[in-house]
């Protein structure tokens, strides 16, 4: 192996870390999901019959896993414990002492009653770190309210803010809040991993998805605040900066993003061979251009619809104007830049012989973080880890199963 090159398996930087999952559907196994690129050690916990909520949404995969659960389940292991049982909850007791991290997404006050609170289980290992995933603030009287990512993008102003200002408001194309709130608990579990380092304590991590949805505002909620009424929505375009959005050429969509004056001159010059409208004083400058876009955006539009989109594209490169095709989900996915980048990869299904899974977006030391293990099939780990980190043989696993604390895998 080359210098620098991190082994899979013991030189990535949480290798050595254990975290147990206790959470289901987007937000918290995200969370688990990041740690795991990074060398945790992650145990997923499911139900025994339905395991995670979204082995049941998306494209079947096999018999027990979708797309919807594999793009957030990587490099993860499964067991499966019914955690209304005492069994499993005695099993969950007598594994604290081995983890170093716990994620849940209990209801208010449904962890307490499990026997799975924070007090609880700071109790058997005191250096925990604990992270809570909620809708809402858990001090406030909303409390209680379960979080869905659609509500909180309609309650923290998101959808006002997003599609076109003729348009009712429209929800993101992807579950953005849950997707905010997952990565921004990953980062707060490393930087309580990295405390507890210099001070061996554990912590609380308290996730409400309200909150992340109103950090996703960013300067349109501070424009919104300084305006003291919602800012006007643009769609494509961009509220301040022209021209600067989605245009159709004569056979396909692009964008075009000039940010700044001296762009635009090469924009009018060079690549619409138009230098009467950089002359022209209203729109001279960014600011005039803003100020004037109702009479400059349709001008605009029409001359590019009158070029070929790869023409545009070359000439716009050959000035130094950032732009970009705009793909179809597919055709993005499977091009030779993501084919390229090694952001997919095949991997190994006992049941459908390969499944596409995508890899960590983060390069260390020159490559990319790997794909230690598939999105593991329902329970696929429970004797192995079990057996490993118990030592539960396999008849007290056996008397287990047919309690239905838990199901082994065939």
């Amino acid at each position: 192996m080359a210098a620098n090159v991190p082994d899979q398996e013991t030189d990535l930087p949480l290798s050595g870390v254990r975290v147990l999952d206790l959470s289901r559907v987007f937000a918290g196994p995200l969370c688990g999901q990041v740690l795991a690129d990074y060398g945790a050690e992650v145990i997923k916990v499911e139900h025994p019959a339905r395991g995670d909520d979204t082995r049941d949404w998306g494209r079947r995969i096999g018999k027990t896993e979708t797309t919807y659960y594999n793009s957030m389940n990587r490099n993860k292991r499964s067991i499966t414990l019914d955690l209304q049982t005492p069994e499993a909850i005695r099993i969950v007791h007598d594994l604290l002492p081995k983890c170093d991290v716990v994620i849940h997404n209990f209801k208010s006050g449904g962890a307490e009653k499990l026997g799975l609170g924070y007090e609880q289980l700071k109790a058997i290992r005191p250096d925990l770190i604990y992270v809570a995933v909620a809708g809402y603030d858990s001090s406030g009287p909303e409390a209680r309210r379960p979080g869905y990512d659609l509500v909180i993008q309609g309650e923290a102003g998101l959808m006002a803010l997003n599609g076109e200002k003729e348009q009712p408001p429209l929800k993101f194309g992807v579950a953005v809040v849950d997707l905010m709130t997952g990565m921004t608990a990953a980062q707060a579990v490393l930087a309580a991993l990295f405390s507890r380092e210099r001070t061996g304590r554990g912590r609380l991590i308290e996730m409400a998805l309200y909150d992340c949805g109103v950090m996703i505002t960013g300067y349109y909620g501070l424009d919104a605040l300084d305006l003291g009424h919602d800012p006007e929505r643009y769609g494509n375009a961009h509220p301040s900066i022209v021209p600067y959005g989605m245009y159709e050429s004569a056979d396909g969509p692009l964008i075009i993003t000039v940010g700044n004056n001296a762009q635009f001159d090469k924009f009018c010059r060079v690549v619409l061979e138009r230098p009467d409208i950089v002359e022209d004083e209203r729109f001279s400058n960014n600011v005039n251009r803003a100020k004037n876009r109702l009479a400059l955006t349709p001008m605009l539009r029409e001359l590019i619809r009158s070029h070929k989109r790869d023409v545009l594209l070359d000439r716009l490169a050959r000035a130094g104007i950032p732009c970009g095709k705009v793909l179809g989900l597919h055709e993005a996915l499977a091009s030779e830049r993501t084919r390229r980048s090694g952001l997919v990869r095949d991997m190994p299904h006992p049941l459908a012989g390969t499944t596409p899974v995508f890899a960590p977006p983060v390069r260390m030391d020159g490559q990319r973080l790997p794909i230690r293990h598939a999105p593991p099939t329902l329970g696929e780990g429970t004797r192995e880890l079990l057996h490993d980190l118990l030592a539960l043989s396999d008849e007290q696993l056996a008397a287990l199963r047919d309690k239905g604390v838990l199901t082994l895998p065939e």
